[in-house]
């Protein structure tokens, strides 16, 4: 069983049932007002990459402060054992592991919300007068549209690409899959350089850390000739790159956790693709180092 299949039975098995929302008044129970919130995530996770990144391009600092949890879960379930009193007060006797991200209320020591999406549009929403428009009005179903390209036909496709348990011709097919998104997400940036409209957006946080995983993760369980057609969307890659050169996006990157929480999970198969380097992410981030091409 590899890894992607096993961290997807995982979440399916813990579905957040904690999803309340930050509202723009009292009566909605949790309005916006500056530090009442606190989020809590590990840099290890996507959804938590996603969610730093966020946090980041709005400037929130210590307007909503951030608790970084450790790359590997620490408790016995494969949760966190930092989040397991908000998980209690929040909802008794909670059956499942205190999963992150997790966005707390400072005011009555419970969670609102344990949903990525969610927190990231109230985030954007509530508190981002600071930073960029992530969720402009006319470019909403694009951002989806984009999501869910990620979701679908990068993600679950690269996973089941890298699964050797199932039919050689289903592999081929997800492959198939994955290159196919990928290059259309590549024509995409072929004469802009974000993926959605001329600003940046909520769709380029997703597909970015996307693409992290893609290389980071992903390629351990895919052949080598499987990277290096993946490796030829250069526009792709280099769009990835001038992200991680961003402050915002490449000083959360945290290789180090990824690579520990990866192999703390991972019963596949590693494929000859893990030697297949697609972005060398260190440079990237790095003042003056960030044009190296991928290899």
């Amino acid at each position: 069983m590899s890894v992607t299949s096993a961290l997807s039975r995982t979440s399916q098995t813990a579905v957040p049932s904690l999803r309340g929302r930050i509202g723009g008044d009292a009566r909605s129970g949790h309005y916006a007002v500056p530090h009442r919130y606190r989020l809590h995530l590990s840099l290890s996770c996507p959804d938590g990459l996603g969610l730093a990144v966020t946090h980041g391009l709005l400037e929130l600092g210590d307007t909503l402060p951030v608790t970084l949890l450790p790359a590997v879960p620490d408790g016995p379930d494969g949760g966190h054992v930092l989040l397991r009193p908000l998980y209690e007060a929040s909802s008794h006797q909670h059956p499942g592991p205190a999963a992150a991200p997790v966005l707390s209320d400072g005011w009555t020591g419970r969670i609102v919300s344990t949903h990525a999406p969610d927190i990231l549009r109230d985030l954007a929403g509530r508190f981002g007068s600071r930073g960029p428009a992530l969720f402009p009005g006319a470019a909403r179903g694009d951002i989806e549209e984009v999501a869910q390209l990620c979701r679908q036909e990068v993600n679950e496709a690269a996973q089941r690409a890298g699964r050797y348990d199932i039919d050689p011709a289903a592999r081929a097919a997800a492959l198939d899959t994955l290159l196919g998104a990928l290059g259309s997400l590549e024509q995409r940036l072929g004469a802009r350089d974000h993926v959605v409209g001329g600003e940046l957006t909520a769709a380029d946080v997703q597909l970015w850390v996307t693409l992290v995983r893609l290389d980071t993760v992903h390629r351990w369980h895919l052949d080598a000739e499987a990277v290096h057609r993946i490796a030829d969307h250069r526009r792709l890659w280099a769009y990835a790159r001038r992200l991680a050169a961003r402050p915002a996006f490449g000083s959360r990157l945290d290789l180090d956790g990824i690579a520990r929480r990866h192999h703390a999970r991972c019963r596949g198969r590693e494929a000859a693709g893990a030697a297949v380097q697609i972005v060398d992410w260190t440079a990237a981030h790095t003042p003056g180092r960030g044009s190296s091409a991928p290899r």
